[in-house]
């Protein structure tokens, strides 16, 4: 039996590179995310950090094919009171 698991990364170089983002991620949200094992973390928490990931990027693309470079940093995002 084959283990056909969709959590790899599409590119595995940039692994590395989106393990740092998401630390950088739940640190700017205030979750405290660890190497290694993070059940003692909510769904709501592990959640907002997933999809902050994702409005990050989207944005940083958006950026891209406008021709307007940045960065994926978090920066100073405009998440509000809606952290999670």
């Amino acid at each position: 039996m084959s283990n056909n698991s969709s959590n790899k990364a599409s590119v595995p170089e940039a692994k590395s590179a989106l393990n740092r983002f998401k630390f950088e991620v739940a640190n700017e949200l205030g979750v405290p995310l660890t190497d290694g094992y993070n059940g003692n973390l909510t769904s709501r928490q592990n959640g907002s950090v997933g999809g902050y990931m994702v409005k990050k990027m989207i944005e940083a693309q958006e950026r891209q094919m406008t021709g307007n470079t940045g960065s994926m940093s978090t920066g100073s995002g405009s998440m509000g009171s809606s952290k999670f």
